[in-house]
């Protein structure tokens, strides 16, 4: 019986759609972030640990299509796209599911104690670091179209300002990251050593979910500019 490999399918309807089916991925994973913090700010550990265990698979899931992506692209693309530019867009999409899956890794490490302050900002945080991530997506959704105009006109335009509206939003997860990090040194004092740390290593890696998705259109804007 013959087969087919979904992902050389793909790539013979759009030179850009396993990317944009990765980005899919990606964004599903980094969506579980959000019910993950509301569960260990509830306390409610067992639920911690399942979705932990659903971010870990679609991370694999998304490791899966950039490996199949890596070996199905051809060597030789007709677009004004350089092949390398391509797998590095693909590099920092699959770092922003990298940073949700280490997000999820360290609040199973162990229980943190808890902080009113810190609980209280920390899921404007997380939501933001979101939104970062599914402006993410919407801007490789629109690969396809910027393909069919040959990387001009008005379409260029419009993801060059969505791009923009991306760093904006990453800039307030960074303003929020520095606020949680004052918050959080201000309970040097009576709050374990570990626990500290494990909450600054937590915002970092929230933060680089929106720094990485930051990235990508940082690589999508290079990209359209050669």
């Amino acid at each position: 019986m013959r087969t087919t490999n979904p992902i050389a399918a793909l790539f013979a309807k759009s030179p850009f759609g396993p990317v944009q089916q990765h980005m899919k991925i990606v964004e599903q994973c980094v969506a579980e972030v959000v019910p993950l913090v509301e569960a260990l700010l509830a306390g409610k550990q067992d639920e911690v640990d399942r979705i932990k265990d659903r971010i870990f698979e679609l991370e694999g899931q998304a490791d899966d299509v950039k490996n199949q992506i890596r070996s199905t692209l051809p060597k030789s693309l007709f677009l004004p796209v350089d092949r390398r530019d391509l797998l590095d867009l693909l590099n920092a999409q699959d770092s922003i599911a990298d940073s949700a899956q280490d997000v999820a890794g360290l609040l199973t490490l162990r229980r943190v104690e808890m902080d009113e302050e810190i609980a209280k900002r920390l899921p404007a945080f997380v939501q933001r670091t979101m939104d970062a991530t599914t402006q993410c997506a919407q801007i490789i959704g629109e690969l396809d179209e910027l393909v069919e105009m040959g990387f001009r006109g008005r379409g260029v335009e419009h993801v060059l300002e969505m791009v923009e509206e991306l760093g904006r939003i990453e800039t307030e997860t960074d303003e929020q990251a520095m606020d949680l990090v004052r918050a959080l040194f201000k309970l040097e004092d009576r709050m374990k050593p570990l626990s500290l740390f494990l909450w600054y290593e937590l915002i970092q890696r929230v933060g680089d979910i929106a720094d990485y998705a930051e990235d990508v259109g940082d690589r999508l804007r290079l990209l359209v500019a050669r």
